[in-house]
């Protein structure tokens, strides 16, 4: 188990493909939480958890998919986070593709822990910075990098759901040790 400062438990680990279901819970459920108000409605009520659960069933069996971590309380999984090499293909930068943590669970040191474990295992991996982007009008996430010392980059337009263009903000960490402890 881990224990964040001033929180409840939450034990960090590699989730395999047994816990594809709850992974896909996590996932639809933090979007509802998270972007209701951000993204359409339409798009977040359509978001099925069977159809996740098949991808993370795949992702978690292929050698070369994605590095994940899940995070769970005594009452089940909570949060998670995956990520790998950037997108931008920068030598030597990771990035955390998601970190989602249920809203019932946020506050409480898990999703630090998520980031920091992450970072550490792409550290070890070979990573040197480190990059997470989040909706630039999600300022809960964007308060949350920010205390542990991401630097902003300048807002840019990224595809989004159904097409669209939403505008993403980037939080780098130029030495990774600084989110790896």
């Amino acid at each position: 188990m881990t224990q964040a400062r001033g929180a409840s438990a939450a034990l960090i680990f590699p989730p395999g493909p047994a816990d594809a279901e709850a992974l896909a819970h996590v996932h639809v459920a933090s979007w509802r939480e998270t972007y209701r108000g951000l993204l359409p409605d339409a798009f977040l009520a359509r978001m099925s958890e069977p159809g996740f659960a098949r991808r993370f069933r795949r992702d978690l069996t292929r050698p070369d998919g994605p590095l994940t971590l899940a995070a769970a309380d005594r009452f089940g999984l909570v949060g998670y986070a995956s990520g790998g090499p950037s997108r931008r293909g920068i030598e030597g930068e990771a990035e955390i593709a998601v970190l989602y943590v249920l809203r019932p669970s946020q506050g409480r040191g898990v999703g630090r822990e998520l980031l920091t474990r992450t970072a550490r295992a792409l550290r070890e991996q070979g990573a040197r910075s480190l990059l997470i982007s989040v909706l630039r009008e999600n300022f809960h996430a964007r308060g949350f990098y920010e205390h542990l010392g991401g630097v902003a980059e300048p807002a840019r337009r990224e595809p989004g759901p159904g097409g669209t263009l939403l505008w993403e903000v980037a939080y780098r960490w130029p030495d990774i040790r600084d989110v790896t402890g």
